[in-house]
């Protein structure tokens, strides 16, 4: 009876709030490249009170295969105002069979006909096939091994792909190994986006690698193998259920890659845009300023870093560079971002920088340029000239690495995909592996202590209190002490008591 006192009581609260939010309708794929056979789903989200979905058969010429419908409502309180945003969500699953652009759909909410935008979506064929040799023509299982390229030159990402194959009906043990094959020679990223799906008779799980060349030679990668486990059905035990495994030991085949030396006077090799956006042009003594420097296209930054900033009279915190890599139409696309802070009691000026890029279908060399910016201190004095000389010992520059800023990291929506659970044994072992860690961490009682203790460390302490530096004078002061004591300044003492006070007001 309380329970639905309080449900009640629950809905009322809602319907008093009313919405707050204007009507809008957003048209969304699940990924927006599917392999030729796969599902594809499209979501239509309608933010509003009521929804009026049209009755979609067909998307382009791939006929709808299944339709759901959800809703969700949720309070939102800004200035402590609430209001309520209630939104419906239509998932369509579709079949499509070759690129195609998702068209326009009308969706009537609140009483306005609203529509949604165009969508691309891109259909590729799978490479797989089966390796030369292989016993008869539908083997139970096999693994096969591509690149994108043959030859590379050094620093040059090639896309590898290792195809592990399984014929549909068969199953395969929980204990099945892989081994990956040797990359001597080169720098790897496994690419975590892995694509499951069934193609002529079989359940494929591609298996990519990001390689960058470290050196020039001839290169034969590979093989990879597998020892697969397949059920023995001439034993049972006594209540007819299977015991023995038959094991089968397999191999890829092998890639041979040529690479050739790179431009002396190349920096990147890809093809790259750069992007700089400062937080303000304006600020005030000893304030801290945010610097973001984005590139990102198509190649590889994996290995690239750029170097500090370094001006005269300016102290410059860097944080660690986040690089992503995903493939996209058979591309490697990439991006790199990193966050320069700079603190000053005078005007500065931050330099832009230049980086020669080679491109690798054309092999011209062009430039890649990230702009400077002025800034401005007021009430502080000009900066100094380069004509007056060398800048008195309190101006000189001093660089800081790897400190977080507060910039939250972005979170990744990761998607399972799975045909059949007997033959995606690498997914089962990454995620039970995952879920043991996960019971580890949560469960055990020293994960408290180390929560209670951590925090003391004046590491952790630093990266607890940069954020908070413009918020209050003896903040600042502390991270100004951490900053010198962690380069090696032993004068500096620093109160504990204090510490722990300033970490507890921000944890």
């Amino acid at each position: 009876m309380k329970r639905l006192q309080r449900l009640l009581l629950s809905l009322l609260t809602v319907g008093s709030l009313g919405l707050a939010h204007a009507a809008s309708v957003e048209a969304r794929l699940s990924t927006p490249e599917v392999v030729k056979g796969n599902m594809a789903q499209l979501q239509i989200k309608a933010i509003g009170n009521r929804a009026a979905f049209p009755n979609i058969e067909k998307i382009g010429d791939a006929k709808v295969l299944g339709k759901s419908e959800s809703s969700n409502i949720s309070v939102q309180v800004i200035n402590s105002k609430k209001s309520v945003i209630r939104s419906t969500t239509q998932t369509l699953t579709f079949a499509p069979q070759h690129d195609m652009t998702i068209p326009s759909f009308t969706v009537n909410v609140d009483g306005k006909q609203l529509k949604t935008k165009p969508l691309s979506l891109k259909v590729v064929e799978s490479n797989a096939k089966v390796p030369a040799g292989q016993s008869g023509a539908n083997p139970l299982f096999y693994l096969s091994m591509q690149s994108n390229k043959s030859k590379a030159m050094v620093g040059e990402p090639i896309l590898l792909t290792v195809y592990f194959a399984v014929r549909e009906g068969v199953q395969i043990t929980q204990d099945t190994e892989y081994r990956p094959p040797k990359f001597d020679g080169f720098f790897v990223k496994p690419i975590t986006d892995q694509k499951v799906y069934r193609q002529d008779g079989y359940q494929i799980q591609e298996i990519g690698y990001i390689l960058i060349p470290q050196k020039e030679g001839s290169f034969e990668i590979g093989p990879a193998a597998a020892k697969v486990g397949v059920p023995d059905r001439s034993r049972r035990d006594m209540f007819g259920m299977f015991f023995g495994t038959r094991w089968s030991q397999i191999a890829s085949n092998t890639v041979k890659v040529t690479v050739t030396p790179a431009p002396a006077d190349a920096d990147l090799i890809g093809k790259f845009e750069a992007h700089a956006s400062l937080d303000r042009n304006v600020t005030k003594p000893n304030k801290p300023v945010n610097l973001t420097v984005t590139i990102e296209g198509e190649g590889s930054l994996e290995d690239s870093d750029m170097a500090d900033y370094e001006i005269d009279g300016v102290t410059v915190y860097s944080d660690d560079p986040v690089v992503t890599s995903r493939v996209s139409g058979g591309k490697l696309l990439s991006s790199y971002k990193k966050h320069f802070v700079f603190i000053a009691d005078h005007d500065f000026t931050i330099p832009s920088r230049e980086y020669s890029v080679l491109n690798p279908q054309t092999k011209q060399v062009g430039t890649l340029e990230i702009r400077g910016f002025d800034v401005k201190v007021e009430g502080a004095p000009a900066q100094p000239s380069a004509a007056t000389g060398t800048p008195p010992a309190s101006q000189t520059p001093v660089v800081y690495t790897n400190i977080q800023t507060d910039t939250a990291p972005v979170k990744e929506k990761v998607v399972t995909k799975v045909v059949e659970k007997s033959s995606w044994w690498m997914l089962a072992a990454a995620f039970g592996l995952g879920g043991l860690t996960a019971i580890l961490l949560t469960q055990l009682p020293w994960r408290r202590w180390l929560a209670k203790e951590r925090f003391f460390r004046e590491d952790e302490a630093l990266k607890i209190l940069y954020p908070h530096m413009g918020e209050d004078p003896e903040v600042e002061a502390m991270v100004r002490k951490l900053y010198a004591k962690k380069r090696g300044d032993k004068s500096v003492e620093i109160d504990k008591k204090a510490l722990k006070a300033m970490v507890e007001r921000f944890r």
